[in-house]
């Protein structure tokens, strides 16, 4: 996965990166809220959801300390982070300012 997960933040397209696990209550409510900002944001935003519990190398590189944490990357850079459930509106809002 590492190598791959490099290729994806490197990108030029702007990639939220979702890391949750299945356990995680707050990771479900959060499911839902991430579809709707894909159907807005279309093309413009790839959505990557990373298992926390399969994926211990990233999480730990990332500092990871709790799920849900959502983290915008473009072009290899770490654009935006934070941990918790937010809201549609407020990620919609994040990705296009930086678009």
């Amino acid at each position: 996965m590492k190598g791959n997960f490099a290729t994806l933040i490197n990108a030029d397209q702007l990639t939220l990166i979702d890391f949750s696990a299945e356990w995680c209550g707050p990771c479900k409510m959060l499911a839902p809220i991430l579809k709707q900002v894909k159907d807005e944001m279309g093309d413009s935003l790839r959505i990557v959801k990373i298992d926390v519990d399969k994926n211990q190398n990233l999480a730990t590189t990332y500092q990871v300390k709790g799920v849900p944490t959502i983290i915008f990357f473009k072009n290899g850079k770490q654009l935006w982070r934070k941990s918790g459930v937010l809201q549609k509106a407020e990620l919609v809002q994040l990705a296009k300012s930086f678009l």
